[in-house]
């Protein structure tokens, strides 16, 4: 059993291919216990954190970040995760207690949670003046495939995605990871036939998390005999970048009325991170000496 967050970059020994492939159970549990979601809204924000960790690995520079949103007209509602250069990672889905019935044993019915009419959105911010979006409508809400449509035609990059979470008995998340294959240029048709068999061959990715001991051993069944070069590895975690003084400072920038709308009878106000589902608590003074600071 894996015991820790981590992401590893490879190539085959050829060049045709890189591979990323992450473990990710620790953050996807954290982000179930701080949103407090059903099973298979565990399992559809896992997969979209598990993914923009997996697509943020290129991420160079200290300010960069990637943000990953699915958009579907299923119950669940968006879905948005934002990841950073150090593997730290983000996210919330709208309705994090909606649940809908599996309609195949061992199957989550993240699909229809999600919806299949909207679109998946990727925001990439690398300091530019302007950051790059790409969006392409859904193809079916499970996330993998989605993705792979992304990769086809916003990026024409030919590449096979893999996302899984497994959620326990007890609606704790058992196991979660998934793995992103692009092809590089002059691959043949032919290897990425034979590594999309491979992975079929996984059955279910997360069965796979939960049952290696590490994430090189998925590596090993996935190329087979081409084999493969790790180029890179890094640890990976569920990781807000929200805080009191930033919020605070957000709420110094609202009108006096605006402030009142969300203000409790006693004149306090509570601020809740989206992303991290953390409260914080301002009074009417503090907010006025923030003001006060205001250039």
């Amino acid at each position: 059993m894996i015991t820790k967050d981590y992401l590893l970059k490879a190539m085959d020994k050829d060049k045709m291919v890189r591979i990323n492939i992450a473990h990710t159970t620790a953050l996807v549990e954290e982000a179930h216990s701080r949103h407090d979601t059903s099973a298979t809204a565990s399992a559809a924000l896992g997969r979209v954190l598990t993914a923009a960790l997996l697509m943020g690995s290129d991420l160079k520079n200290e300010q960069d970040a990637l943000t990953l949103r699915i958009n579907g007209d299923g119950p669940g509602g968006p879905i948005v995760a934002t990841v950073d250069s150090h593997g730290h990672g983000r996210g919330f889905i709208s309705n994090p207690h909606a649940d809908l019935p599996s309609r195949h044993p061992g199957k989550l019915a993240v699909g229809e949670l999600v919806g299949r009419n909207g679109y998946l959105e990727v925001i990439r911010d690398t300091g530019m003046k302007q950051p790059f979006i790409g969006r392409v409508n859904l193809v079916s809400g499970e996330i993998a495939e989605d993705l792979t449509s992304y990769f086809l035609l916003s990026e024409q990059i030919p590449a096979l995605v893999a996302l899984g979470v497994l959620v326990d008995t007890d609606i704790s998340v058992k196991a979660a990871g998934g793995l992103i294959v692009q092809a590089l240029p002059g691959a043949q048709d032919a290897v990425l036939e034979r590594l999309e068999n491979n992975i079929l061959s996984l059955n279910s990715i997360s069965d796979i998390m939960a049952r290696s001991q590490d994430l090189e051993s998925v590596l090993k069944t996935l190329t087979g005999d081409r084999g493969y070069d790790i180029i890179g590895q890094s640890p990976l975690a569920f990781r807000c970048t929200c805080d009191r003084e930033r919020l605070a400072i957000i709420l110094a920038n609202l009108s006096r009325e605006e402030l009142e709308k969300t203000a409790e009878p006693t004149g306090k106000l509570e601020v809740t991170c989206n992303f991290c589902g953390e409260v914080y608590h301002y009074d009417w003074m503090e907010i006025e000496d923030w003001k006060k600071q205001k250039p």
